[in-house]
């Protein structure tokens, strides 16, 4: 079975909203001196995944508009990957994102209208 350009961009957002809700749930159960910063990061991983899962689901609706938020949702991942703590699972979720970016690229002409 060949997935699509589109089909694999749609599932880079699921993938993405997966990890996401993982890491918002771990930043939750985390046990450190500072429990509202940690309740504050998990809340925004939430809210990323939210803003991820609305994307998976809108994006095969062709609109304009729903097509510039993923691409802004995607560079604003990247972006503020960039600004925190690297590590290995920064760069790897901003690889991640980097993909989805590219394949949301490539696919345009199945996500924008005619």
């Amino acid at each position: 079975m060949k997935l699509s350009a589109f089909q694999v961009t749609r599932y880079l957002f699921l993938l993405s909203a997966v990890i996401l809700a993982v890491f918002g749930v771990g930043s939750l159960m985390r046990n450190g001196g500072n429990g509202a910063l940690y309740v504050f990061y998990a809340l925004a991983m939430f809210g990323d995944a939210a803003l991820m899962l609305f994307c998976y689901f809108q994006l095969g609706t062709r609109k304009r508009l729903v097509y510039w938020l993923a691409v802004t949702v995607l560079l604003l991942n990247i972006i503020l990957t960039i600004f925190d703590q690297i590590g290995l699972v920064d760069i790897l979720f901003m690889f991640l994102n980097l993909i989805a970016l590219v394949s949301l690229y490539l696919a345009r002409k199945e996500f924008l209208p005619a």
